[in-house]
């Protein structure tokens, strides 16, 4: 087949089914409440960041950080999996101002899908795809064909012991990486709930740190009007002491005199 004839079938394919476009769909004028085109919209956007988060795990050198990656792209997309009955369910449902082409590409859109999902890298080698022991044209896409070379028949995709031996390794190894991300989960939980303990527990301890404040204030101000008391008390104490000293000096001041006086009449008087 030719480069022109390649090119030629390309864009006839491309024509012929441009109205699967998923930006598109996006821009269709229909109804706000078209719970298709909503649904819709959130899965192709997820696979879209699923595709991102392959791409930065495909080029991360640690190792831990590419299998948590990877393990969170898996749990990705069994939720995006699960969705899927639920757009086609959807997909059969009339929506006003939709036309009838677009309405038969809906179903096409939510079959292709499931592949769009399983397509996406997530450390896990992709299983080859078999449709009777040979690749061919999809049963509702006649007219696209693959030309193929050489022995493609059943035995061209039976598993040898090393391949075998091969993928039961790599099953375990997953399992082991997968107990490990439980354990790692499992052990964040257990940090998360005794957080959430220890929050609990500072929220009732507080009232009672407001409570020794509040004793710790009155105390204080208590012991500060004790000691003002006790200056008081002190002060009166001094002037006690003064007065009294005074009167003792006044007193001895009296007693001198007639004691002189005594003394100067027996000198003189003899």
């Amino acid at each position: 087949m030719s480069v022109i004839e390649i090119l030629t079938r390309v864009e006839a394919i491309c024509q012929k089914y441009d109205r699967y476009d998923v930006e598109k769909q996006k821009d269709l004028n229909v109804s706000g409440d078209d719970a298709f085109a909503r649904l819709y919209a959130s899965v192709d956007a997820d696979i879209e960041a699923l595709l991102q988060k392959a791409e930065i795990a495909s080029k991360e050198k640690n190792k831990a950080s590419a299998v948590a990656l990877n393990a969170e792209i898996r749990r990705t997309k069994a939720r995006l999996l699960e969705e899927v009955p639920k757009l086609q369910r959807l997909a059969v449902k009339k929506v006003k101002g939709l036309s009838t082409q677009d309405f038969a590409a809906r179903n096409d859109l939510v079959h292709a899908l499931p592949d769009r999902i399983q397509d996406i890298p997530d450390g896990t080698p992709a299983a080859p795809k078999q449709t009777g022991g040979g690749w061919a044209a999809s049963a509702s896409r006649t007219e696209i064909k693959f030309d193929s070379e050489g022995r493609l028949d059943n035995e061209f995709f039976q598993q040898s012991e090393e391949s075998s031996q091969f993928r039961q390794e790599f099953e375990m190894r997953k399992v082991k990486q997968d107990q490990g991300l439980d354990m790692i989960s499992d052990g964040l939980d257990t940090l998360k709930n005794m957080a959430q303990d220890m929050n609990e527990e500072f929220d009732r301890q507080v009232p009672l740190m407001d409570e020794i404040d509040s004793k710790v204030d009155k105390a204080s101000a208590d012991l500060k009007n004790t000691n003002v008391r006790l200056k008081d008390t002190v002060n009166q104490c001094a002037e006690e002491v003064r007065w009294h000293k005074e009167r003792f000096d006044q007193f001895q001041e009296l007693l001198a005199c007639p004691v002189l006086f005594c003394i100067l009449r027996t000198q003189f008087g003899a």
